[in-house]
Order: structure tokens, then C-alpha cells, then sequence
């Protein structure tokens, strides 16, 4: 029917590869830095994403041109990526990375406020605040071509990291010994990541837990593995994001609730429950 095909389809679409993209990043975040509390935003592409879809809504691009805010995402995540990567550098340390990924994604959210602050507009205003949200509502199949080619360049970039990733659990010194080139699995990760939290984040808005939660969540099924974790977490985040969306639309369905809301609702408890549990296994 075309309320299947037209309303339906794009959001569910939407939903698997939004989630399975953001559930990958996750885990290579994570398997990359060594690090469970890392997440695809540490970059900074999701608040320069965000900050140019901002600047799309209050200078009334995205409303003489319904592209305008996906398209302005995008050069928002691309410029902090680069500009990320000229920070950090191409072989500087793990530690570099994470300082200017946290100095971008700052000075990102602190010029978002700033034009929230200045909005003369209220209208203008409160749908920055409503699409910084995240949803998958009034999406259709253009919003599922716009993010396809880099989710899938994205994604390709990312698969290919298994073996590197596995290496680097023995350390940098071991993996380069095993022939693994790591300026070449840096780029990647970055570069990899940036695509898909770029694209994901311009169709759908901010959704935060995803990269961050999955992984914790199946790491256990995969044994640690990092390299078997990238498959699960992609699958993982498919089905969180695809059931929140369900959940969106079931709840409350007279109200437009937030998937950022719920998949935040969801998630927080998840990872307070992982902490505890973690805790009582050290003791």
C-alpha cells in the first residue's frame, strides 16, 4: 500500500541503517582507543553535524529547500572531521585524537547555544531544539538515498577493520609487528566513523546511547573480541533503533515523542545497570 511504501518502509529503513551504523561506529571506537567509554560522538561529528543543521533552520535554508538541512549537516560533520583530523593529526596518539575530538565537538555545541541565544525567531528556535532530538518521523525513501552512499562507504571502511582491531588488543608495538599499518586503521576508524555518524545524524538528528550501550551489551556474547563485537553491534544497533521507533509510535501515538528521548530513556538505565554489574564482578 503506499502508506507501507511511502511512510512506513523509509522509517523502518531508516531505523536499521541508522542504528547498525551507529552500533559499528561504537565498536570501533571502542576497539580502536582501547576504550569502553568511547563513543562515535567523540569526534565531534555528531555536534558539527548538528551545528550545521542549526545553521540551516535559522537562516531558512531547510525552509526554501528541504534538502538544505541534510546537505548542511553533512558540511557540518565533513569541516569537523577535517577539522579534527589537522588537530590530531594523521599519526599523532590515541590521546590527541579524543582531546581534539571533545575540543570540536565543545566548540561545535557552544556556537549551537550561541545561535539558539541570538534566534529572533521562537519557531525557528524550538525546532532547532525538536530536531536536536532526534526522530525518523516525515522522513522518506530521498532521506534513505541521501544517507546511503556514505552509511555503505562508511560502513565498508569500518568492516575491514576486524584484523587490525583484534591486533591492537596486544598492544601497537605487537600489531605493527603483525603487519598491521596504523595510520592506515587511524584514517579508517576516523574517516569511517565520520561518514556514517555524518549521515545518520543529518537525516535523523542527534541519537545518542546507541554506539555506546551496544557494544557493552554484546561484548560478552563475541569474548571481548573487537573484531567479532563490529558484526554484533551492528546488528544490536539495527534492532535498538528499529524497536525505539516502534516504541515512538506506539507509546504515546497522538504525541511526536523523540527517538533521541527514548533510545536516551532506554540506555541510560542499560549502561547504569552494566556499571553495577561490572562493579560487583571486581568484587
Amino acid at each position: 500500500t503506499v502508506v507501507m511504501r511511502e511512510i512506513r518502509l523509509p522509517r523502518a529503513l531508516l531505523a536499521v541503517l541508522i542504528g547498525g551504523s551507529l552500533g559499528l561506529a561504537g565498536a570501533a571506537m571502542q576497539g580502536y582507543l582501547r576504550n569502553p567509554l568511547a563513543d562515535p560522538g567523540l569526534i565531534g561529528v555528531s555536534g558539527s553535524a548538528a551545528l550545521g543543521a542549526v545553521i540551516s533552520i535559522q537562516t531558512g535554508l531547510a525552509a526554501a529547500f528541504f534538502l538544505a538541512l541534510p546537505l548542511m549537516a553533512l558540511v557540518g560533520a565533513l569541516t569537523g572531521v577535517l577539522l579534527v583530523l589537522l588537530l590530531a593529526g594523521p599519526r599523532g596518539s590515541s590521546l590527541a585524537l579524543i582531546l581534539a575530538g571533545i575540543a570540536i565537538s565543545a566548540f561545535a555545541g557552544a556556537l549551537t547555544s550561541l545561535v539558539l541565544n541570538l534566534s529572533p525567531n521562537p519557531y525557528a528556535a524550538s525546532e532547532i531544539v525538536f530536531w536536536m532530538m532526534g526522530s525518523l518521523a516525515d522522513r522518506s525513501m530521498l532521506h534513505v538515498w541521501i544517507s546511503l552512499p556514505l552509511i555503505v562507504l562508511g560502513a565498508g571502511l569500518l568492516a575491514t577493520l576486524s584484523r587490525g582491531l583484534d591486533a591492537l588488543t596486544l598492544g601497537e608495538d605487537a600489531a605493527e609487528a603483525m603487519g598491521i599499518n596504523l595510520t592506515r586503521l587511524r584514517l579508517s576508524v576516523i574517516l569511517g566513523t565520520a561518514a556514517v555518524v555524518g549521515a545518520s545524524t543529518a537525516v535523523a538528528g542527534a541519537i545518542g546511547f546507541v554506539g555506546l550501550v551496544m557494544p557493552h551489551l554484546l561484548r560478552g556474547f563475541v569474548q571481548a573480541r573487537p573484531g567479532a563485537l563490529l558484526w554484533a553491534s551492528t546488528l544490536g544497533g539495527a534492532g535498538m533503533i528499529l524497536a525505539a521507533d516502534i516504541l515512538v509510535r506506539v507509546v504515546i501515538p497522538e504525541r511526536d515523542l523523540k527517538l533521541g528521548v527514548v533510545t536516551a530513556l532506554v540506555g541510560a538505565p542499560l549502561f547504569l545497570h552494566l556499571i553495577y554489574r561490572t562493579r560487583r564482578s571486581g568484587l
